[in-house]
């Protein structure tokens, strides 16, 4: 998938998922539906990444991303199932993702002056 490509896609598919969440608060009954399109198109951005050339730390953090995206869609289910527990699956996958895009990927503190 090209990279412009991707890019517009994991941005249309993270508003859809904000979109989705706080629609459900309004109990709208499309909500879950962009919710789920939204997880998965972020999952699918995920997925298609190229890693080949991705050192260790890199591939543990597309990993990170990769679970959270499984874990948006898990939430998507169990909104689907009109359960609460959606908001736990999704503040864990928030976090793995809050927490892979402001770790460091390159060891700048190692090299000495």
């Amino acid at each position: 998938m090209n990279t412009r490509v991707r890019s517009i896609l994991f941005t249309l598919a993270a508003f859809l998922v904000l979109a989705g969440a706080v629609l459900y608060l309004t109990h709208w009954a499309m909500a879950p539906y962009l919710f789920a399109v939204g997880a998965a198109g972020i999952t699918v951005c995920y997925l298609t990444l190229p890693v080949k050339d991705l050192g260790l730390r890199e591939k543990r953090l597309h990993r990170f991303n990769v679970i959270a995206g499984l874990l948006m869609i898990c939430a998507s289910g169990l909104m689907f199932d009109g359960r609460k527990e959606w908001v736990i699956c999704l503040v864990v996958a928030t976090i793995l993702q809050l927490y892979t895009a402001f770790v460091p990927t390159n060891h700048q503190n190692d090299s000495k002056p």
